[in-house]
């Protein structure tokens, strides 16, 4: 059993009920601040294949996956123990793959800090599957937006007028069993907040993902078939003036077996201005001045990893 509720989106996006899904939406992310999506239209082909090519990318030896290194704007190989989550934790166990938005022709942007040219390594050959699967997880997150939007009484575009070349990060991250003698203080991935505005996971059957509940005890978000967990980040909490709720969370894996998760971290275009008059009216003092996005997100990687490339 769950605190976290079960959202069934298909009526989102076919718009046979999106007004239903938008209030269910709106309860979640000013409660919990965590959702369960079911009806996401995700194929299950696709995600078996990209998880299979992850663990196909994880499982090779540390030289190999060195070839394609992190990059100082975040893209490619980040190895155990290279994400801090906070000063008073232990480095993390996991290891992420990150890649981010490229045109079909696959150019990127280069126009922000946390932009650039994704690593793909010589094998296994990971573009087509992840640029997949970056397309479908995207097509998820806007369908989101429009019912966060929606839920709030505003057009359904309101948080996506700026939208077109997100500068969201997709990432593989990958989580070895956890040895009982690492204590309590170890973590495969710490306690914190998301920085961006949206996350969309795909959890494998494993488990691990622990939530922060209002009244602080941390519950477990245990795997649902077919569906994605959703959750709230610091930077939709902000633009809707702590409306929507930014909930701490952790990974510890218990299960003795490999944890894989497939990872879109959804953030709008850089230049996407977060000012929560937008959202709550012009006469609304907002507790946070307006930012943009990608100014925004300077800021929180910077301060969080001090420049060093990251999760």
């Amino acid at each position: 059993m769950t605190d976290i509720p079960v959202i069934d989106i298909a009526p989102l996006r076919d718009g046979t009920g999106a007004s239903d899904v938008a209030k269910a939406l709106h309860a979640a992310s000013t409660g919990p601040g965590f959702i369960y999506v079911t009806g996401h239209g995700i194929d299950e082909a696709l995600i078996d294949e990209a998880r299979q090519t992850a663990l196909t990318f994880f499982r090779q030896p540390d030289t190999a996956k060195a070839e394609v290194a992190v990059t100082g704007n975040h893209r490619g190989w980040l190895g155990t123990g290279r994400a801090v989550m906070a000063d008073d934790v232990k480095p993390d166990l996991k290891e992420s793959f990150v890649w981010g938005y490229q045109t079909a022709a696959g150019d990127t942007p280069d126009d922000h800090p946390l932009r650039g040219a994704n690593k793909w390594p010589a094998a296994p050959a990971m573009e087509p599957v992840c640029t997949a699967y970056f397309a479908a997880a995207n097509d998820v997150a806007l369908h989101l937006m429009r019912g966060f939007a929606l839920g709030l009484g505003l057009a359904p575009d309101a948080f996506l007028k700026t939208a077109d070349r997100p500068i969201s990060r997709c990432s593989f991250v990958y989580y070895p069993p956890q040895p009982a003698e690492a204590g309590a203080g170890q973590f495969g991935v710490g306690p914190h907040t998301d920085f961006g505005v949206l996350t969309v996971l795909c959890q494998d059957g494993n488990g691990g993902l622990e939530v922060e509940t209002p009244d602080g005890r941390w519950i477990a978000a245990p795997p649902i078939p077919g569906t994605l967990v959703v959750n709230v980040g610091d930077l939709l909490g902000r633009w809707t003036d702590g409306i929507y709720r930014s909930t701490p969370h952790r990974v510890i894996n218990r299960s003795g077996r490999e944890r894989l998760s497939l990872v879109l971290a959804y953030d709008p275009n850089p230049e996407t201005m977060i000012d929560a008059r937008d959202i709550l009216g012009a006469g609304h003092t907002p507790k946070a001045p307006p930012i943009t996005c990608g100014d925004y997100l300077t800021w929180r990687f910077g301060k969080a990893f001090g420049g060093k490339a990251a999760k």
